[in-house]
């Protein structure tokens, strides 16, 4: 459950206060770079424009030589090395950024890279609930600490529904689970849900039809050591996300091409689920702000962020 990436984050917080203190980048310096994926590559368009040889100088003038990018299977585990002060930049869902930021932990917003992200919860293909109503009583996965996470305890919420347990499973280990009939039925990301649906998964649920409030967007933060030795990053992020969105909508075959190559889904399933208006050029969009603080409200209320903060405070609006 959340609670327990809110605890896990306030031990490694305390945990790394009593190690030792790293040196700061210097004037050219590797910068360590962590996302969500399982193939060491930056999804979405700063990540298809860091294909095209165009990232790196775009942050040239900060000392940036070259970026080590390092993927995690969820939110929490990322949060662990921002914390354990390996990582300089991360970018990755508004829950567990949010989560941990509520616990203390010391990083700053630089921009929102996609917003409207979408989710949907399917059903096991014999016998399994056709309704959100359906799945009082249940078994439910879903990969907690997630934005998928807190569309689904929303949801619920929103019905006035109690599983029996709402366990974790890694999206990709879902499919698994429903066959075997380990879980009535798996609350995943969209692109998971198009393939699933397009294997016969009954659908419980769709996020952008039923209930759009939940919709997720991706956090770009960055640690407050990293800002402060290197306060130029804020821009020079901001400036290449916005040309990186450009680039990728003018050539949108193939950032889908990109996209397929390092998330692993047939070109199909990503034709349906990549959608051009989750990317905007600003850094900030008022609809992004408007999710961002409808997640810290909802994170807030269910005590699942420890303490409350301004997220007007945590944004970098004007970068140096």
């Amino acid at each position: 459950m959340l609670r327990r990436v809110v605890t896990a984050a306030l031990l490694l917080l305390a945990t790394a206060a009593c190690g030792s203190d790293p040196e700061t980048p210097g004037d050219s310096f590797v910068l360590r770079v962590g996302a969500i994926g399982n193939s060491n590559a930056i999804s979405g368009p700063v990540g298809y424009w860091h294909q095209q040889g165009k990232l790196v100088p775009a942050l040239a003038s900060l000392g940036v030589t070259d970026l080590k990018v390092v993927t995690f299977p969820n939110g929490p585990d990322l949060n662990q090395a921002l914390v354990a002060d390996e990582l300089d930049l991360a970018l990755y869902g508004d829950t567990p950024a949010l989560v941990a930021k509520g616990a203390g932990q010391p990083t700053r917003l630089i921009a929102q890279s996609q917003i409207n992200l979408d989710a949907g919860i399917l059903a096991k293909k014999s016998g399994g609930p056709a309704s959100i109503a359906d799945l009082a009583g249940k078994k439910v996965a879903v990969q907690t600490g997630s934005y998928i996470h807190r569309y689904l305890l929303g949801a619920l919420a929103d019905a006035g529904v109690k599983p029996a347990e709402v366990v974790h499973i890694y999206s990709s280990d879902v499919e698994a689970a429903l066959e075997r009939g380990d879980v009535d039925a798996a609350a995943v990301p969209i692109a998971n849900f198009v393939a699933l649906k397009g294997k016969g998964y009954p659908v419980v649920d769709l996020a952008s039809e039923t209930h759009a409030k939940y919709l997720g967007t991706s956090s770009v933060v960055v640690t407050e050591k990293f800002l402060a030795a290197k306060p130029g990053i804020a821009d020079a992020w901001q400036g290449a996300h916005a040309e990186a969105v450009t680039a990728a909508k003018g050539d949108w075959p193939g950032f889908v091409d990109y996209s397929v190559s390092i998330q692993g889904f047939p070109k199909a399933v990503l034709e349906q689920s990549l959608k051009p208006g989750q990317w905007v050029e600003e850094p900030f969009s008022q609809e992004g702000l408007t999710l961002l603080a409808g997640t810290k409200r909802f994170l807030v209320e269910q005590k699942f962020i420890r303490k409350d903060f301004d997220l007007d405070a945590w944004r970098v609006k004007d970068p140096a």
